[in-house]
């Protein structure tokens, strides 16, 4: 790795090109240029309330393997961000979304095979691995939203639901969480040889590759 980059920025290079293709999937093009069908935007809410419990209990296992407060602070913090607000402000919007009659395609039944993969992979990852796998794993997840808000948000149609929510990751308020978690990696990722961080590169562009099979499944709405 070259010394003038952070490790989560090589990380970032090193799953190209499908980090800068994410920002071209039907899903979010169409989200943007406000032409996104309402159906596949509920399947994907729907999804996502899905996917954050497990990505919950993901941080839960990263506080249960923190080696010093430090680590357990950073996790426990991911922990409550999910439980206390995500979930929340998914579901208020999951009713927005109904109430404006969006039409139901079965996304809240059970987890479609592109969400139970990814979060399975998750829980596994955090099983086998440390705290600084664990945010190789979900880092992909959450700085690619904020990569996404930050192309798409200046142009994005004006959409009563579809341009606030590309605001928000375009802004500010969500741009600090990204770099916390990728100071965090940093920090934890620091002194690590060439073969700890290929293996750390082939985690993080897994994650890439499950965040393309997220949109893409939202974009079929099939479970």
């Amino acid at each position: 790795m070259p010394n003038v980059q952070s490790p989560s920025a090589w990380l970032r290079d090193s799953s190209e090109p499908e980090w800068s293709e994410l920002a071209h999937e039907l899903f979010v093009r169409e989200l943007a240029a406000g032409e996104l069908a309402p159906e596949r935007f509920r399947f994907y809410i729907e999804q996502n309330l899905l996917y954050l419990p497990q990505y919950a209990r993901v941080m839960a296992l990263g506080a249960a393997k923190s080696r010093d407060e430090r680590e357990l602070a950073m996790f426990a913090a991911a922990l409550r961000q999910v439980i206390d607000v995500e979930l929340p402000e998914n579901r208020a919007l999951l009713a927005r979304v109904v109430q404006a009659g969006a039409p139901d395609r079965g996304g809240a039944r059970e987890a479609a095979p592109a969400n139970l993969a990814y979060t399975s992979w998750l829980l596994a990852v955090a099983f086998s691995g440390g705290p600084v796998e664990i945010l190789a794993a979900v880092l992909p997840c959450t700085w690619s939203y904020g990569a996404i808000g930050r192309l798409l948000a200046d142009g994005a149609a004006d959409h009563p639901v579809y341009g606030p929510w590309l605001r928000f990751f375009g802004g500010d308020e969500y741009d600090a969480v990204v770099e916390r978690m990728r100071h965090d990696l940093d920090e934890l990722a620091a002194g690590s040889g060439d073969a700890q961080l290929e293996r750390l590169a082939v985690t993080f562009r897994t994650g890439v590759r499950f965040e393309h099979g997220f949109w893409q499944m939202a974009y079929a709405t099939r479970t």
